[in-house]
């Protein structure tokens, strides 16, 4: 490898960890690039050079070409890595690299407006014989269009950003009278996620699996299928946990992917990594979903079950040598991915943020972990919640999924919520385990713990408990005591007493559903609003969640927008 090259990294967290151990296995020098609460991540720490971008949040910084660029320039960098998100699927970027005289880590700006159209994507995928469900031509210019689609084809309906991905800018509408609502929603999403807010159409398959097809193309014609991949098991339309190579699926549909895949990206002349996604129905039936044109979050469990470095492939297709295999490999072993996000399960996975107090992570044969973050890490509310990947391998399903229960009750994460009680509830569940029921919409429709998607009006209150470890006879026990047992113990000691976050107990008060920023009130000051109404938005980490009322009354006292509120914080009242 050339010795010469100097490596920019567009993004941040673990992906840019990951990209940086990758220019060190190819002797490549690495610059990152960094928001003002990524100042003390781990990847700033490992790169070799770190510059400020100078911002907070996602558009002053890691959004902002023209910085990055600067960047660029002054630390005389000669390839650009974009990661996953942020600017990666962005053909402006991808030419404003090139036109910059930089290597462009990605295929080309045309193959990514063509892909990166979810309405060309499936023009392309109609004439090279691909599987599909009916979808809107065009973008759509009004939700009486999504409307009258709806109308058409029947619910449920899909309406996503043309421009999107992850996740981002995609509703599902079940009834028609939130059709209207979900289109306007997924437009404001598009447009903050992406810059563009043009949305399209298409029937949604009830209770569908996400398959997916790994792919490299080098710049020499070749096209190849790294492998297979089941992301099934989502909320909120983004993954959670992921395992290659998919399992369950007959040979004619394994077929299928393989080679509808390969003739989609030939035709769209990529160059590159990238995902061939698709929906199967719970009658066997194929149908081509979009083309992520970047690498996925959850490519190491093809990297592990293949043996192939996907980010060193991509820097080395960039460079114009010839891909390092020339067929679809046999996989060798299962791998299985849980995506360690801030998040609360017991409160429907609503965003956390905060500082990381603790973090130990498991080890031993058939674990990986990819991390953004360490022990003092900032968790922001600036960005996507992910922390860490746990990557476990066996040579069956069945080893993985036992070694996966190890590694996870090794895993101890303190200072913000987590996933990791869903992760290890999913492990006992035979739907995951024996059967394979998992569908997109699981989680929210099957889940039978009690942690699963809920409306707050269904469940107790959480109670907090402060966990100490006490020996007794020499054995190591651990006690939870509740926390309202140490506010009553130390209510005359202003010291411990200040510090526990008071919550409003007004049968009134009107709580917000997360961490996070009111983004927008839908109604105004003294409305009249119903149990039920959609009253605000709220916005964490790229994720939009509507605050609902909880009773019928005219509302009062609105918190500003724009303001960091943490969850159960007041934010207004409904007087009766």
């Amino acid at each position: 490898m050339n010795t010469q090259h100097k490596l920019l990294i567009a993004n941040r967290g673990e992906i840019a960890v990951r990209i940086i151990q990758a220019c060190q296995d190819l002797d490549i020098r690495s610059v990152a690039v960094y928001a003002d609460d990524d100042i003390d991540s781990l990847y700033v720490q490992y790169a070799d050079e770190a510059w400020a971008l100078s911002g907070v949040t996602a558009k002053e910084t890691y959004l902002d070409i023209d910085k990055i660029l600067s960047i660029a320039r002054q630390a005389q960098v000669t390839m650009i890595h974009p990661g996953y998100g942020f600017l990666s699927e962005r053909a402006d970027f991808a030419q404003a690299v090139i036109d910059a005289g930089l290597i462009w880590i990605g295929p080309s700006p045309e193959s990514i407006e063509k892909l990166g159209d979810k309405i060309q994507a499936r023009k392309i995928a109609q004439s090279v014989g691909a599987p599909l469900v009916y979808g809107t031509e065009q973008p759509l210019n009004s939700a009486a269009e999504a409307v009258t689609f709806a109308q058409q084809y029947g619910l449920p309906i899909a309406i996503k950003a043309a421009y999107g991905g992850g996740g981002r800018g995609l509703k599902v509408a079940w009834r028609l009278d939130e059709v209207a609502h979900l289109y306007a929603s997924a437009v404001r999403e598009a447009q903050a996620a992406f810059g563009r807010g043009e949305c399209f159409v298409e029937q949604y398959l009830e209770k569908p699996r996400h398959i997916e097809a790994q792919i490299i193309a080098d710049q020499h014609g070749q096209v190849v299928v790294v492998g297979t991949r089941d992301c099934s098991l989502q909320r909120r339309n983004q993954k959670l946990v992921e395992e290659a190579p998919a399992p369950f699926i007959s040979e004619q549909i394994y077929q299928q992917i393989i080679q509808s895949s390969v003739n989609i990206c030939r035709m769209a002349k990529y160059v590159g990594a990238g995902t061939v996604e698709y929906l199967l129905s719970q009658d066997n039936k194929l149908s081509f979903l979009e083309v992520n044109t970047r690498l996925q979050v959850e490519h190491p469990v093809t990297e592990q079950t293949t043996g192939i470095d996907l980010v060193v492939e991509q820097i080395r297709i960039a460079l114009g040598q010839p891909l390092s295999i020339q067929t679809t490999p046999e996989p060798q072993g299962h791998a299985i991915e849980f995506r360690i996000n801030a998040e609360d399960p017991a409160r429907g996975f609503i965003p956390a943020f905060g500082q990381i107090t603790q973090f130990d992570a498991p080890s031993g044969i058939g674990i990986r972990l990819d991390r953004g973050v360490g022990n003092g890490s900032l968790v922001s509310s600036h960005f996507d919640s992910l922390m860490a990947k746990l990557i476990v391998t066996g040579a069956t399903r069945e080893i993985a999924i036992q070694r996966a229960k190890r590694a996870l009750a090794h895993f101890q994460l303190e200072g913000v919520a987590s996933v990791l009680p869903f992760h290890q509830a999913i492990l006992t569940e035979p739907d995951f385990v024996d059967e394979f029921k998992i569908h997109t919409r699981w989680i929210e429709q099957d889940c039978s713990h009690d942690f699963a998607v809920q409306p707050r009006s269904q469940r107790s209150d959480q109670m907090t408990l402060q966990r100490y470890h006490i020996e007794i006879d020499g054995k190591l026990h651990e006690i939870g005591l509740p926390l309202a047992f140490f506010q009553m113990e130390n209510k005359h000691r202003p010291d411990v007493h200040n510090n526990v976050k008071q919550v409003s107990k007004n049968e009134k008060a009107v709580l917000a559903p997360i961490n996070g920023v009111i983004s927008a009130w839908k109604i105004k000051e003294n409305d009249q609003v119903q149990q039920g109404d959609v009253i605000a938005m709220m916005e964490a980490m790229k994720m939009e969640v509507p605050v609902i009322a909880h009773c019928t009354g005219r509302i009062q006292h609105l918190r500003g927008i724009n303001l960091t509120i943490n969850a159960d914080e007041e934010i207004a009242r409904i007087e009766g």
